[in-house]
């Protein structure tokens, strides 16, 4: 179970590294051929599903005839080293929208940090093809528009579901339109853009295989994470848990509990209750960006291993 976990949590976090690259690519697996009644709070922040899911479909069928197919070649025929260099040089890159969300959002301090990261990395680094920075403690932080629109006291909105971009809310739209014009990238030729869009792609192939073979439902699966990631980036990390996630660790609890009475088996319930509490410190341990990567990482995790459950009490 360790080893299976530990490859689920290096999947979550290559998906992590590939939404924060912005590339416009699918971030879910195949839709379920299955509709399941939404809760009270789910019909509140996801009135469209039906159409969501419509382009949660399509979307899927774009990577898997599309994206995928090319990515996989890029992947064959580009070494790993160059893979990295690549993904660094385009992360650099953002770190020039990072430095302008964190003078709006009066984040004056790290702004001078994220400049200075961006000036080692940017002469010492090759133009970024070296994350010389890291190795100096200026680590990566990630701020865009939309985090800046939640500072400002901008509401979340709907959960959408964007053609060809993925999941998205109301207030990211404006939010990704202004990422994407103060991105540098958006101003090159083509070619340079798709390289991004690939290293992009092939970046999140583990997380989308994840995604498609442990979710019951991929489009609920995908929108919970999308959401809960979003609110502790918004947050600082200072966002409880996902409520529907929460409820999923009482659905839980009851059950073990039922099971125990049932059959006489004892450790059920304070198995489930170390996991409830592992479950909360991940929440709480949202202190820094580079701690918000490991605590998604593992709120994912235990997600699917609470879904595994429920496949096999079905």
């Amino acid at each position: 179970m360790k080893t299976r976990n530990g490859k689920r949590n290096g999947k979550i976090q290559q998906t992590l590294s590939a939404m924060l690259v912005g590339a416009a690519v699918t971030l879910s697996g195949c839709a379920s051929t299955t509709v399941q009644e939404q809760q009270p709070e789910a019909k509140q922040i996801d009135p469209y599903e039906n159409i969501n899911r419509k382009i949660f479909t399509f979307n899927d069928k774009v990577d898997n005839y599309v994206a995928e197919p090319i990515s996989d070649a890029y992947k064959f025929i580009t070494p790993q080293f160059v893979q990295t260099g690549i993904f660094n040089f385009f992360n650099n890159l953002k770190n020039i929208n990072v430095v302008l969300n964190d003078v709006l959002q009066a984040k004056f301090q790290q702004g001078a940090a994220d400049t200075g990261r961006f000036a080692i990395n940017s002469t010492v680094g090759l133009a970024g093809l070296f994350d010389v920075a890291k190795n100096v403690g200026l680590e990566q932080n990630d701020e865009d528009f939309e985090q800046t629109l939640a500072v400002w006291g901008v509401p979340q909105g709907y959960y959408l579901v964007i053609p060809f971009l993925g999941p998205s809310t109301a207030r990211g739209i404006p939010g990704t339109v202004f990422d994407t014009a103060a991105n540098p990238v958006t101003y090159v030729g083509l070619p340079v853009q798709l390289v991004a869009m690939l290293n992009a792609r092939a970046s999140a192939e583990g997380a989308l295989k994840f995604i498609d073979e442990a979710a019951l439902d991929p489009y609920v699966f995908t929108r919970e994470s999308f959401l809960q990631w979003r609110e502790h980036l918004a947050t600082d990390g200072k966002a409880a848990s996902s409520g529907d996630l929460n409820g999923m660790d009482d659905d839980l609890l009851e059950d073990d509990g039922d099971a125990s009475n049932e059959t006489g088996e004892a450790g059920q319930k304070p198995e489930s209750s170390a996991d409830n509490q592992a479950f909360s410190q991940v929440s709480a341990s949202f202190d820094s960006t580079a701690q918000s990567f490991d605590g998604t990482a593992k709120l994912f995790e235990e997600a699917g291993d609470k879904i595994d459950n429920l496949k096999i009490r079905k």
